[in-house]
């Protein structure tokens, strides 16, 4: 009985151990990028560096007798299954269910003196709450890429998802667009596209709108969220 024993006593320090290779991974390869926002990758990078350090020290200096193995079990069982199944987030699902009404204001103003051409599908969010006029973009070139929004009752907008953190905190942007005839862009597609600012009328009053001229597909960014 006492090696049975002895050897649940090591499943706590196995879960660690595990869990910090989780951690690690994620953090090599690229994983964390849907996730989280850059700038707290660093975290992960400790947190996985601090759980094989605690696992190391609880092999190193086993006590008596642990409590907690029926967790510790779960943990170690759920491990394998976070590497083997990395996570795919449906961003149109995750963004039809945010609101867009805490989107950050920093830098309109370096976005409204840039050129047009340059400015990101997010810098035209910010820039088109700031300065809501219509006719002050119209005719100005566009080349913005993002995800497929499916809009209920409206064409798809383009769009993007920024974050201050992670996932959870997540504020989708998006931009009204006319598509070509024939375009049948689907949810969650990753596109490219060029054309210029145009203006139509929505419900009773008039907003800018993308009139693309070429849409190109692309895969989906490293770094998909955007601060």
């Amino acid at each position: 009985m006492a090696q049975p024993a002895a050897a649940v006593n090591w499943l706590p320090p196995l879960a660690l151990g595990f869990w910090g290779a989780v951690l690690l991974q994620a953090w090599s390869s690229g994983r964390l990028n849907l996730l989280l926002q850059a700038d707290f990758h660093w975290l992960v990078l400790v947190a996985g560096l601090l759980l094989l350090a605690l696992a190391l020290l609880a092999m190193r200096f086993p006590p008596g007798r642990r409590s907690g193995q029926q967790p510790a079990l779960i943990m170690l069982l759920a491990a394998p299954l976070m590497l083997a199944l990395p996570p795919k987030p449906s961003l149109s699902t995750l963004a039809a269910n945010r609101s867009s009404s805490d989107l950050g204001e920093s830098d309109q103003a370096l976005t409204f003196f840039s050129p047009p051409e340059q400015r990101s599908l997010t810098d035209w969010a910010r820039l088109l709450r700031s300065q809501p006029d219509p006719e002050l973009y119209r005719g100005d070139p566009v080349r913005i890429s993002g995800f497929v929004l499916p809009v209920a009752g409206e064409p798809p907008q383009l769009a993007r998802l920024t974050v201050r953190c992670c996932l959870a905190d997540a504020t989708p942007v998006g931009l009204p667009v006319l598509w070509p005839d024939g375009a049948q862009p689907e949810a969650d597609q990753w596109l490219d596209i060029q054309g210029a600012m145009g203006v139509e009328r929505h419900q009773g009053g008039l907003r800018s709108i993308v009139v693309a001229d070429a849409i190109r597909s692309i895969p989906k960014p490293e770094r998909p969220l955007e601060p």
